[in-house]
């Protein structure tokens, strides 16, 4: 493809209104997330009173979802592929819908037209020398979803960062567009605690030199990322990452030099943070962004040594069956890519696929390791994938253990107000004596 600079291009801008009337009745519409959401396009997209039968497909998006709101009913109706909070109520009350379904596999429904999509709603970065746009912080299904509808709309904003890998929408994809010069949506670091800090202790010392890391976004990881001070070669091969990777990084911990899969190379599909993480990775040819059926595909995560992956979970049951998408039936974020990485971790050679969770919620009045898991909550990572379960009393591997053994290892780390209970409850299910909880 012959490509050229847009010197121009910033006169072609059109309001945000003008924009959005490419959005027609009866189409299915991506929305960009997380940091790159464009906010202003959203706005001026629930703004409109003249459409109707709107499907929105999105992961979770960051500010507001006025979209969602009960007045849009029959008009605009989101679909979340993994649900942020603006959305949990409206999925909860049935104004909005949710699609369980792993990160990897997306974008293939968007490629496959399983799910045809009419217009990509995307934030980008100013075209470079050579006419090319970059999707900036969140690739993950952005890129397949740009390339394969019929029609690209965008903000263009002066603060979204260039990053390197597979992030090009070239400049002529681009239908219409408003130019901004605005801060990005931040999430800002987490305060750690005093569960946080020994559930990262735990976790931290699972890690050994040369492994590769999978990380989430929050107290947990960010802990956990606080401790890996002493280790050597780490490297990167991840779905997302936020702050707490940069100290290392800059430290010479994470090196990147033992990787099979891109050597020398952070690997992500999205990123969340502060404005310190956007200038990370503004323009640094160290971390490369793919889409998530490539950073998630189990084929290549194990192809690295050692991948250490850290997920959540809202509940395990004493067999290790986990849920990490919903509350009973409230629908609180996805399946994302936890199975991916947990099977790829587990594929690896001398790889540990972890679960690390507080052990209690409600502040202490509910443990999140319990005798079955709530009518209605979702299995994402089923006990036969499960290994590792780390909580702020200790570490246990699942993996090769009996329905007894399980349960056992299970009730010695959760809290020990539920302790005996659980034991009780173990007892009744399976039958079977079981030994006084520590």
């Amino acid at each position: 493809m012959r490509t050229k600079a847009v010197p121009d291009w910033r006169e072609r801008a059109t309001s945000a209104g003008d924009v959005v009337r490419h959005v027609r009745s009866g189409t299915s519409v991506f929305l960009h997330g997380a940091c790159a959401t464009p906010t202003p396009l959203v706005e001026a997209l629930a703004a409109r009173t003249d459409i109707e039968d709107v499907r929105l497909y999105h992961l979770h998006t960051a500010g507001d979802a006025p979209f969602a709101d009960p007045e849009h009913a029959g008009r605009l109706l989101s679909v979340s592929l993994f649900t942020g909070p603006p959305l949990r109520r409206a999925v909860a009350e049935g104004r909005a819908d949710f699609m369980p379904v792993f990160l990897s596999d997306i974008p293939g429904l968007f490629e496959s037209r399983e799910i045809p999509l009419d217009v990509a709603v995307v934030q980008l970065s100013p075209p470079d020398a050579h006419g090319m746009c970059s999707l900036g912080t969140s690739v993950d299904t952005a890129k397949t979803a740009a390339d394969h509808a019929r029609i690209v709309i965008a903000e263009i904003n002066e603060q979204m960062p260039r990053t390197h890998g597979n992030t090009v929408v070239p400049f002529e994809r681009v239908a219409a567009f408003i130019h901004t010069d605005r801060p990005l949506i931040e999430h800002p670091v987490e305060p750690e605690g005093e569960t946080e800090a020994r559930i990262g202790e735990v976790v931290a010392a699972l890690v050994e030199d040369g492994a590769t890391l999978q990380m989430g976004i929050g107290s947990i990881p960010d802990a956990v990322l606080a401790r890996l001070h002493g280790k050597r070669d780490l490297g990167v091969h991840t779905e997302m990452f936020s702050d707490g990777l940069i100290p290392l990084v800059e430290e010479g911990v994470v090196t990147n030099r033992l990787k099979e899969v891109h050597p020398q190379r952070i690997v992500t599909s999205f990123v969340s943070g502060t404005r310190k993480l956007f200038d990370f990775v503004h323009d640094n040819a160290v971390v490369e962004f793919h889409t998530c059926d490539r950073t998630n595909d189990t084929a290549l995560i194990r192809k690295n040594d050692r991948v250490v992956a850290i997920n959540s979970a809202l509940q395990v049951d004493l067999t290790g069956q986990v849920c990490a998408d919903s509350i009973g039936h409230r629908i609180f974020s996805g399946i994302g890519g936890q199975m991916d990485f947990m099977r790829g971790a587990a594929l690896s050679r001398g790889g540990k696929p972890i679960l690390a969770f507080p052990s209690t919620a409600a502040r202490g009045k509910l443990s999140r390791i319990v005798a079955s898991l709530e009518p209605g909550a979702g299995v994402v990572t089923t006990r036969g994938h499960v290994h590792w379960v780390a909580t702020e009393y200790g570490a246990v591997n699942l993996h090769g253990k009996t329905l007894r053994e399980r349960g056992e290892a299970l009730i010695a780390i959760a809290h020990p107000d539920f302790r005996a209970e659980l034991a009780r409850d173990l007892a009744e299910i399976r039958h079977f004596p079981t030994r006084p909880p520590g």
